[in-house]
């Protein structure tokens, strides 16, 4: 199963630089005085072998496995590798005394107490237990990491695809579909917005243009009501004709003076006896 090759680069990275570490060590250590059994370097022995070099060895393969590892069951083997190598970094020193009876299987620690105690802590116990750390968080990762989708390739009905041509016949080209690639989204950038000055502009003077009135035509005036005809005995009789009305002539005209003698007396002065 495909998986991103990146899984295992932290932790194959690691895991080198410390396998070399525990494969060389003996050899360069009396340098900078960090040695087991005396200062002699590049001094080979059996027990050398078995305890340092093999399991260094067995960490950088099982490191560069990693690294390169681009599917799961590859990836989890280099890890288990690598845990098998610094486990026998720890229990080395230990095993080595079913064939060995001396005071140390490579020898005595060189010099006081505290660099003995980093001698050994630098040689196996410490260097072993960083190794399982980093070789588990490795196979963690290779277990938990989600498989790359591989989208499978269709061969059209007809196609020579994948069919060696006959010897002596030449090979038909093959029309390649064209791809097209996702454009990867760019991030906006933000611009900041620089402020603009305000400039104070001055008012000018607007002259006032004048309006030319309109014309004033004089209107028509209404002509006025005229007043209706005297009623003649002439025109009642044409208007009872029209009408169909007897004709009764025109009506009789009252006297003021009557009317207003009437008018201002009371009843109580028409039924007052007269003397």
């Amino acid at each position: 199963m495909r998986i991103s090759r990146s899984t295992g680069v932290f932790s194959g990275l690691w895991l080198v630089i410390l396998g070399a570490w525990g494969a060389l060590i003996p050899f360069i250590g009396p340098y900078f005085n960090y040695a087991f059994g005396g200062d002699t370097t590049w001094h080979f022995t059996t027990e050398r072998l078995w305890l340092d070099v093999l399991p260094g060895v067995l960490v950088v393969i099982g490191a560069l496995i990693m690294l390169r590892s681009g599917h799961r069951v590859s990836g989890v083997s280099g890890s288990w590798m690598a845990i098998i190598g610094g486990a026998w970094f720890v229990v080395g020193p230990a095993v080595s005394l079913l064939w060995h009876h001396g005071a140390g299987p490579i020898g005595a620690p060189y010099g006081g107490s505290t660099r003995r105690m980093l001698e050994e802590i630098g040689y196996f116990y410490g260097l072993g237990a960083m190794i399982v750390a980093l070789a588990s968080f490795g196979l963690a990762r290779f277990v938990s990491r989600p498989a790359l989708v591989v989208e499978p390739i269709t061969v059209p009905p007809g196609s020579t695809l994948g069919t060696r041509p006959a010897p002596g016949e030449p090979a038909a080209a093959e029309p390649v579909a064209a791809q097209t690639v996702a454009a990867e989204p760019v991030p906006a950038q933000t611009v900041a917005a620089e402020p603009v000055a305000a400039q104070a502009v001055a008012a000018q003077p607007v002259a006032a243009e004048p309006v030319a009135a309109p014309p004033l035509t004089a209107e028509p005036a209404a002509p006025a009501p005229m007043a209706p005809p005297p009623l003649t005995a002439e025109s009642a009789a044409a208007d009872a004709e029209a009408t169909g009305l007897p004709n009764r002539g025109p009506a009789p005209r009252r006297r003021r003076g009557v009317t207003r003698r009437r008018s201002s007396s009371s009843p109580s002065d028409s039924t007052a006896p007269r003397h």
